[in-house]
């Protein structure tokens, strides 16, 4: 039987993590004045969120990641911070902190968390060895890494040793750094604890796509170290050896249970300590919340859990009735690029389970849904490069799924899946444990008309953010039921739609992205904002894209010009105009191919791809192409890719318009111009569509009467035919229709919307477009023409002009001090009489290999 805590009980949290916030704020936001709570926190620091310590690397500050301050303003609370607790006299009910700040108490809460499992290898205390777990820990790592790499005057070569969750993620943040990175993971497959045999492979060929060498049934048995103590290298239990320049390790946690060991309560031999359903340890007077509590033979390291307890604990001390329903497990990858989820039973443990999966090797995309017997409810699932229906599914754990499984898996225009609404007690947040009710509540009840103030409210999308979409979706959805509308922000740092933005920028003609930010913005921006921004410079001011502090905006790709590839190396894609080339041209491209040594590739757009280019190449590549007439073809850029044609009425017996003619005019017309999207046109010379035009993002098709003009067409993962726009134009009028389609598309589309969509979100879908192009409906014509002709006037090749700067071409160098030095880590074997990034095998097999050289492989 519970008894109420008498009033002026005074409750010490030992810990300061975000359980212990999340305990403090959920108990004095439903106390009385007579409650009084005492925080002691090692770290000297605020309580922050270690969920998004990753985002770190990527600009944040540690007042971003700072928890709500609010929490601890409370008159009723005292924070001690940068101070730990030394021991718990259960007896006396004190505690007595390492400074000897002596506290008795009422209630004391255990919410110390966990401490990062060491690995017991020799070295693993070697200068250059991290784990990742605070905030400490990450600042370290970053000022070892510039430190180390000025020392060295090259970059670094890093080693993550554990894949789990938390490995990936230290992988992503050491190659934000420049690390050249290798993820060692001693079982089959990247997180095991989450994915499934296909899941991990699929997962470890989007890993290894960006860049990072993946190393599975690896164990590491020695790190060794340099004369003056830095670590230099690794030894596997198989005998093979790894240079390395720094390690980090992520091999797990351990519940940091010392306190409660010594002051004799109850632990489990395995570690963590021993709660109820109400968090209460065998001490009555004693609970313990978070990673160091132990509920059901389990310690979790996750925040949805953790935040569960500190609810049930603070309800329970308030005499309330409350119990802790047991570990949701469910996690979703924070790797940028890298789109991973598992939830409910992914493993398909439930006795009788079935599981229907989808798979696409190509696109790098496994998923896996997970149900009971009778194929009617969800049970959990796993989803790899596409986890877009996270949002959608998680919430259905436990309940009917409501129609065909495979309608959730295959790709947008395959089976339509079902589109009812959650029913009320359907999670949306698990982190937080916030319903689809709760949410609706929100709007309804508490006033909330944005994403942001239902986030206030409820604490939806607080913590890890991948329920945010589903959240968006519910309160747009109440809200259009009420006859308001949803805020549709680009990002935290603006409150404001791409399509404002963009108006806003045209409006104050201002031109970089710190007058855009201080005027318009909060913050330093980030991956969201900082590239959408680049596109709307570079169609409204037409600088260079690497001109100025606009040069930071660039994602990996326009930030050298050049698309990187799986190996490291990159591709050189120059343009060729409707796909029509001189015999000279062709042996221009066929010298500097030979040159280099790259493998060439006729691509389905029509042009000539070669790859294998090192960074320090592409300058002295593209020199020779510049010279020879040719000019960056942007295979790089959210742009204008290729216009695609056949030989049209030139050669053709069908042909009844000029097809390559009308090609090479709209790439010439439209080159470099930036959008939200890549785009791609196609011109056939009849209706026998040999370019495939119905499948690009304007498509031009010849008849008797003059060009049909199709829009909104595209491959990619979610194909979408073109509709019909208009018929029978002129060359003239062809050109100021799809002048005024794409320019409408730049100054309105949402972030990284392709035409398809964003035609469709119109008023009046694709009738309400052919208004606003044809007949001027909104006005704006001549704004859109006079936006054309601009980019038209001020077009520039980039790399023509990058080869004239010098400053711009610092930024081609494979190392600092040695800027011609060819990368080690670049192998190349033959095949069908071409280079090709060598295997893990074929390197082993050939030992030393020599960068950007082809070497004979034994098969």
């Amino acid at each position: 039987m519970r008894s109420t805590p008498a009033l002026g009980t005074h409750v010490v949290v030992v810990g300061a993590g975000m359980v212990a916030h999340r305990f403090v704020e959920s108990l004095l936001s439903r106390a009385d004045e007579q409650w009084r709570v005492t925080l002691i926190g090692e770290e000297d620091r605020h309580p922050y969120d270690r969920v998004g310590l990753t985002s770190f690397f990527a600009g944040a500050s540690t007042d971003d990641l700072t928890l709500d301050r609010d929490v601890l303003d409370d008159e009723r609370l005292r924070f001690l911070r940068g101070d730990a607790v030394a021991r718990i006299d259960r007896a006396a009910r004190r505690v007595t902190t390492r400074s000897g700040v002596s506290l008795s108490y009422d209630r004391l809460v255990l919410a110390t968390g966990s401490y990062a499992a060491r690995l017991a290898v020799d070295g693993f205390g070697l200068e250059g060895c991290f784990v990742y777990r605070t905030l400490d820990d990450v600042e370290k790592l970053e000022a070892f890494v510039e430190r180390r790499s000025a020392e060295l005057g090259r970059p670094l070569t890093g080693t993550v040793i554990g894949a789990g969750l938390l490995g990936l993620e230290a992988a992503g943040a050491l190659q934000g750094l420049d690390v050249e990175c290798t993820v060692v993971q001693s079982s089959d497959r990247l997180m095991s604890a989450q994915l499934d045999l296909a899941g991990g492979n699929a997962l470890r060929r989007l890993i290894e796509s960006r860049g990072i060498t993946v190393k599975t049934e690896t164990i590491t048995t020695r790190l060794d170290p340099d004369q003056s103590g830095q670590v230099t290298g690794l030894e596997f239990r198989d005998g093979s050896y790894a240079r390395t320049d720094v390690v980090v390790f992520t091999v797990g946690v351990r519940p940091r249970d010392e306190l409660a060991r010594a002051a004799e309560l109850d632990v489990h031999p395995r570690g963590g300590v021993l709660i109820d359903e109400g968090c209460q340890t065998s001490d009555p007077r004693v609970l313990a919340i978070g990673e160091v509590a132990n509920y059901d033979g389990m310690c979790v390291g996750l925040v949805a859990p953790g935040y569960a307890m500190a609810e049930v604990a603070a309800t329970r001390l308030l005499g309330g009735d409350a119990a802790f329903p047991g570990y949701d497990l469910s996690t979703k990858l924070k790797l940028s690029g890298v789109d991973v989820a598992s939830f409910g039973d992914a493993f398909a443990e439930t006795p009788g389970a079935l599981d229907v999966t989808y798979a696409d090797p190509v696109a790098g995309v496994y998923k896996k849904l997970v149900l009971s017997d009778d194929a009617k409810t969800l049970l959990g699932g796993i989803l790899v490069g596409d986890a877009s229906a996270y949002g959608s599914l998680r919430p259905l754990v436990g309940g009917a799924l409501g129609g065909d499984p495979a309608a959730y898996l295959m790709p947008e225009g395959g089976v339509a899946a079902p589109s009812g609404e959650l029913p009320d007690e359907a999670l949306v947040c698990s982190c937080n444990s916030v319903t689809a009710g709760t949410i609706r509540h929100a709007v309804h009840e508490e006033g909330c008309t944005d994403v942001a103030s239902v986030k206030a409210c409820t604490k939806a999308g607080a913590a890890c953010g991948s329920c945010v979409m589903m959240v968006k979706k519910i309160v747009g959805s109440e809200l259009a039921k009420s006859g308001a509308a949803l805020s549709n922000a680009l990002c935290e740092h603006f409150d404001m739609s791409r399509r404002q933005l963009f108006d806003a920028v045209r409006v104050s003609g201002l031109s970089t992205f710190s007058s855009v930010i201080e005027r318009f913005g909060t913050g330093r921006g980030c991956d969201i904002c900082k590239p959408a921004l680049a596109s709307i410079l570079a169609t409204l001011v037409g600088r260079h894209v690497l001109d100025g502090e606009n040069a930071t905006l660039q994602d990996t790709n326009d930030h050298v010009m050049a698309n990187l590839q799986k190996d490291g190396s990159y591709s050189v894609v120059p343009r060729i105009p409707g796909g029509e080339i001189t015999p000279e041209g062709l042996l221009v491209i066929g010298q500097v191919a030979k040159d280099f040594g790259l493998y060439t590739k006729i691509t389905g757009g029509q042009r000539i791809d070669m790859f294998g280019a090192r960074l320090e190449q592409l300058p002295e590549i593209w020199k020779q192409l510049v010279d020879a007439g040719f000019e960056s073809g942007h295979a790089y850029g959210k742009s204008l890719r290729t216009v695609k044609s056949c030989v049209g009425s030139t050669w053709c017996r069908y042909g009844v318009q000029d097809s390559v003619g009308m090609a090479v005019q709209l790439e010439l017309r439209y080159r470099g111009l930036r959008s939200p999207h890549k785009i791609k046109l196609g011109v056939s010379g009849c209706a026998r569509e040999c370019a495939e035009a119905r499948g690009k993002d304007v498509g031009v098709i010849a008849t008797e009467a003059g060009w049909n003009m199709y829009v909104g067409g595209n491959g990619g993962f979610t194909p979408r035919h073109a509709v019909l726009l208009a018929e029978g134009l002129s060359d003239a009028e062809l050109l100021t229709a799809i002048d005024r389609f794409l320019m409408y598309y730049i100054f309105t589309a949402d972030r990284l919307q392709r035409t398809a969509p964003w035609f469709e979100d119109l008023d009046g879908g694709i009738e309400g477009l052919r208004a606003v192009i044809f007949d001027d409906s909104l006005g704006i014509c001549a704004d859109l023409d006079a936006a054309m002709a601009g980019h038209v006037d001020a077009y520039q090749d980039e790399w023509k002009a990058t080869l004239e700067d010098p400053e711009k071409l610092r930024r081609f160098a494979s190392f600092v001090n040695a800027p011609r030095t060819p990368d080690p880590s670049l192998a190349y074997t033959a095949e069908r009489g071409q280079p090709r990034p060598a295997t893990e095998q074929e390197r082993a097999d050939a030992g030393v290999l020599i960068a950007g050289t082809t070497l004979e492989v034994r098969r």
